[in-house]
């Protein structure tokens, strides 16, 4: 073989491997659309409710155990360190098969509700199987995009918010909002999914140079062009009042269409890059198409210890913030525990208001709260993407601390609280957006910040470590806040359980939330400030990599 088919082939080659990671970026957006069935729990929790005769303390507590699934991340974040990734999304898939399906056979009718503690078991295990479908496709997607983690956060996180609303959505038009069958979708949709990202989504060598750089931006626009037809796809059909039953199956294959078009970037990507190959076999694009270790880009430097000299002696020098930290390291940094704190001031709160808001809408009586399930998923998803890229875009244009990003959803986040508090005409509507918006920042934005400060080497579990604020979170605000507030202001009814209807139900829930978003806001502001000097040198050091490659 002569060295221009040498060229060629290994170019062929490089144009594959790279359309093969844009296939896999596509599998994980369909993971992530299908991920969020824990953020549902309201759309089925009545009907808990009723067939268990629980008061809301105990129901509360049932959304509780949910989260506290989150906990058991860490075990997905271990493994991510010694298993690939399709092993991550098969034990997923089978948790969540196993733990909404016994869900579904109990409001079904197909079996007597199970004693208390187990139905919380099986929830439990719901709630895990997304730990292991969000590792895996967080970590491997932030390592093969590492260049662009803002906008690849945002996208695949932007997606998990969408999720409530596409399973919402997907089965008041299909099966008119019946719970039974909502379970079963949580059941059976992502089993099926995993197993076809199983195939595709692998860790791929990242971009290389300022131009591949470039040309993923261009690709991400793309994703989030189909991110916001979707969303703005959902919102029209939630205020489409009594929609027919040919308009609601209209909707549902549209959505369906939409979520299948982003395999139009792996296949362009493929036949550009074949053209390329075919028209130049230049052996210095070979040279430079060689592939570089997976941590190689990283933010922080690969070494997670340094070794120094200190009085004639070697010592071991512990990393910086923005250097690879093991996971002992970055547990001893302050900078962790205020990223961690202020984390849950966030989606603490958050979570709350999603796991009660089918009470909160009752309270304040109205007969279908599935609107406001919705609104919160889809405002959450424009928090997330639009944050993800804006986030990226100021780092690289001036060096601005992610962390300022936080700061300012947790300030808005407040006003949220406060508005839900007022109970005004309306406020649930405004109430639900807010928080949407503001807990979806709060998510896209935490994730690129965690691997910028403490490195990629261990992220998996570090990302896992910040997930456990779910399960705190929801046990805090949501358990106990919440439960305890709600039972004290309501009447309890004939044959168990209790209900209450009124502003005044949730009233100081909202309140206490409040002061909670504010504290979380001093935080980051605290944590901004911290980590400016880091942000500053990935500023400088994209900087002179872009005089380099335009002097050159």
């Amino acid at each position: 073989m002569g060295l221009t088919d040498y060229a060629t082939t290994l170019t062929t080659s490089a144009a594959a491997l790279s359309s093969y990671k844009w296939l896999g970026l596509v599998t994980a957006v369909w993971v992530q659309a299908i991920s969020g069935n824990n953020y549902t729990f309201a759309n089925y929790s009545h009907a808990l409710k009723s067939l268990m005769n629980l008061t809301q303390l105990q129901l509360n507590n049932l959304s509780v155990a949910k989260d506290v699934g989150k906990a058991f991340g860490l075990l997905a974040g271990l493994a991510s360190d010694r298993f690939s990734t399709p092993v991550l999304l098969l034990i997923g898939s089978i948790e969540g098969l196993i733990g909404y399906g016994v869900q579904w056979l109990v409001v079904s009718g197909r079996i007597s509700p199970l004693p208390y503690w187990q139905m919380c078991v099986f929830l439990c295990l719901g709630g895990n199987s997304t730990t292991w479908m969000n590792t895996s496709v967080l970590v491997t997607c932030i390592r093969n995009f590492r260049r662009n983690r803002g906008p690849v956060s945002g996208i695949l996180k932007g997606f998990v918010g969408l999720s409530t609303a596409i399973f919402t959505d997907l089965c008041s038009a299909f099966f008119s909002d019946d719970p039974a069958t909502f379970l079963l979708m949580l059941a059976l949709v992502p089993f099926f999914v995993c197993l076809a990202a199983v195939f595709f989504l692998r860790e791929i060598p990242p971009a290389t140079t300022m131009a591949e750089e470039k040309e993923e931006g261009k690709y991400f626009s793309a994703f989030n062009v189909v991110a916001v037809v979707v969303a703005f796809l959902l919102l029209a059909y939630d205020f489409t009042p009594n929609p027919t039953r040919g308009l609601s199956l209209g909707f549902g294959i549209t959505l369906l269409v939409l979520l299948a078009s982003p395999l139009a970037v792996p296949v362009h990507k493929l036949v550009n890059g074949l053209r390329i190959a075919a028209a130049e076999a230049d052996i210095e694009r070979v040279q430079g198409a060689i592939d570089e270790p997976l941590l190689q880009e990283s933010t922080a430097d690969e070494k997670a210890v340094e070794v120094v000299e200190k009085d004639g002696e070697e010592v071991t020098r512990k990393p910086v913030i923005g250097e690879e930290h093991t996971i002992g390291e970055a547990l001893r940094t302050a900078d962790f525990w205020i990223l961690f704190v202020s984390f849950l001031c966030g989606v603490g709160t958050g979570l709350a208001v999603m796991n009660n808001t089918g009470q909160i809408g009752l309270a304040l009586g109205y007969v279908d709260v599935s609107i406001f399930v919705s609104l919160t998923s889809i405002f959450g998803f424009f928090g997330r993407i639009i944050s993800g890229s804006v986030s990226e875009y100021f780092v690289k244009k001036s060096g601005t601390p992610r962390p300022l990003w936080n700061a300012a959803s947790q300030i808005l986040m407040a006003v949220g609280y406060i508005l839900l508090a007022a109970a005004l005409p309306g406020s649930l509507y405004v109430g639900s957006i807010v928080v949407g918006i503001c807990y979806g920042v709060r998510l896209a934005v935490s994730v690129p910040t965690a691997s910028e400060l403490f490195g990629l080497k261990y992220y998996g579990l570090i990302y896992n470590i910040l997930i456990l604020n779910l399960p705190l979170g929801s046990f805090l605000f949501s358990g106990l806040l919440a439960g305890l507030l709600y039972d004290a202001e309501a009447t309890p009814t004939p044959g168990g359980g209790n209900t209450c209807v009124g502003a005044h139900c949730y009233r100081m829930v909202f309140i206490v939330m409040a002061i909670a978003c504010i504290v979380g806001f001093a935080l980051d502001v605290l944590l901004a400030v911290r980590t400016k000097p880091v942000y500053a040198k990935i500023y400088a050091s994209r900087k002179s990599k872009k005089s380099g490659g335009n002097s050159q």
